[in-house]
């Protein structure tokens, strides 16, 4: 049975095109950036409306990515840009006058370390701490460390990876009983002997990494990476983006001690899809990893789920205006629930036509 969509337009009032949305912990915020070089915070209103709280220039140049910190560590944000920064802001909450309650956002830290454009920006899982991954389009991954969970102007280094490849985004996995991972996807259209998806392993506080694994059957520039929340599976989920949606499962196999004692994995491709027909350029999970959402250059949002057999396939699919594309075999709830009921109702009417003919007979 399918679920029916709820679609409600918004204006944004961005200026250029929006490149992320990012919703906070709890789904009653969002943020969402721009090539106009803003960055806007959005609340929810007592009739399910989103209404901007807050707008603010945050870049010099296009911002391609936006994300949220876990509210454990309050209400935090991160951003990058092709002005070669990556930005960590905080909200602060001021009384201007008896019941006025003022919010801003302030610049806590930038970080300059890259030389070409910041591509994605991404904090760890909460139960790693504070720490911010970005990657960058010269090729490297850095992972930074906050000094003071109470001071976040205060940052240091703590990790440097150099892909040699162009790299476009990254995503930490939140299994809590492996080690630290991090798969980081590459938009470099050159060959590659080892895909354009490769997962690393870190260990040693953040201080080392070791590469695990990687997925060579995508060779296609990767646009984004998307591990599923993990809440108890025995397997870990990644999604990616390229030409084609993409669902890969890397199962723990245990420490490999012949090879440095590193975690090995088994891997198994278990979806692709060339739906789209074009570039897919953004994937996001739902909160319980089971859905996965994923759009590109044709215009639309396409929905993907497994059933109990573990088999992927297209659920539903939104133009941009938000309306919805049948497809054979797809139902809404209502549909689906009625030609259910219509069905079962046939059933029990058959049942009770042959317990009456039995008695007449």
């Amino acid at each position: 049975m399918s679920t029916v969509l709820s679609v409600k337009a918004t204006s944004t009032d961005h200026k250029d095109l929006i490149h992320d949305v990012s919703y906070n912990f709890y789904g009653d915020r969002m943020a969402t950036c721009s090539s106009d070089q803003h960055v806007k915070v959005w609340e929810r209103d007592e009739n399910e409306d989103w209404v901007v709280q807050s707008s603010w220039k945050a870049h010099s140049a296009v911002i391609s990515r936006v994300i949220w910190a876990h509210p454990e560590f309050g209400h935090v944000l991160a951003t990058c840009s092709f002005d070669r920064t990556a930005i960590v802001w905080e909200e602060l909450v001021s009384v201007s006058a008896p019941g006025e309650v003022r919010n801003q956002w302030v610049m806590k830290h930038t970080f300059v370390d890259s030389r070409t454009s910041v591509s994605d920006v991404k904090f760890a899982p909460k139960h790693l701490g504070l720490y911010l991954a970005t990657c960058s389009n010269d090729g490297t991954v850095r992972v930074y460390e906050a000094q003071d969970v109470m001071n976040l102007g205060l940052w240091s280094p703590v990790l440097e990876i150099n892909i040699k490849m162009s790299c476009s985004s990254i995503s930490w996995c939140s299994a809590t009983r492996l080690p630290p991972l991090i798969a980081v996807g590459c938009d470099d259209p050159g060959p590659s002997q080892t895909g354009k998806v490769i997962l690393y392993e870190i260990s040693d506080g953040m201080r080392k990494y070791t590469l695990v694994d990687s997925v060579v059957s995508v060779t296609s520039p990767v646009q984004d990476v998307s591990f599923a929340p993990n809440l108890g599976r025995s397997v870990n989920l990644l999604a990616i983006a390229s030409k084609d949606v993409t669902i890969v499962e890397f199962k723990c196999q245990g420490k490999d001690l012949a090879n440095s004692g590193q975690t090995k994995f088994d891997q198994n491709l278990v979806a692709q899809f060339n739906d789209h027909k074009q570039t897919v350029w953004r994937l996001c999970w739902n909160v319980t990893g089971t859905t996965l959402a994923s759009t590109g250059d044709d215009g639309c949002v396409r929905l993907w789920r497994s059933n109990y057999l573990r088999k992927w396939s297209c659920h539903s699919i939104l133009k941009g205006d938000g309306s919805l594309i049948k497809q054979p075999g797809m139902e809404t709830s209502s549909q689906a629930g009625s030609s259910s009921s219509s069905k079962e109702s046939e059933s029990r009417i058959q049942k009770a036509r042959g317990k009456k003919d039995g008695m007449h007979n």
